[in-house]
């Protein structure tokens, strides 16, 4: 199956465990493998015929900011759901998220977690 992929996409938000983190926000990162069949748009040209990454990119940033979660866990699963909402095209979904900046007394480039997920998981069709 084809692929969009975004890259270290950097966005400042409010999760964490500690009340620190939801005060004062950190920057997490994300990668994102979306597996989406591109053999129409490769012929057509047209992004109609696509998923569009800009509008992932404003659809990832806008549900992890939406609200404040305790692990990140969480904020992945609600974007993971959130795309197979927005997006019939996506057939499944790997998210990295990344924490470069956890409260750790440790040297560390980046913790983090990372969820498959397949749109039967969320969507009965």
């Amino acid at each position: 199956m084809d692929k969009i992929l975004i890259r270290n996409l950097k966005i400042f938000a409010y999760h964490g465990v500690m009340e620190k983190e939801k005060a004062n926000g950190q920057y997490f990162i994300f990668d994102i493998d979306a597996l989406v069949d591109i053999s129409k748009p490769c012929e057509s040209d047209n992004v109609d015929d696509t998923v569009n990454y800009a509008l992932m990119v404003d659809c990832i940033t806008e549900t992890f900011t939406a609200q404040k979660d305790d692990l990140i866990e969480r904020a992945a699963q609600r974007v993971a759901e959130k795309l197979f909402e927005s997006f019939e095209r996506i057939s499944e979904l790997k998210i990295l998220l990344k924490k470069p900046d956890a409260p750790i007394e440790a040297d560390f480039d980046w913790v983090g977690v990372e969820i498959n997920r397949k749109r039967e998981d969320f969507c009965n069709e």
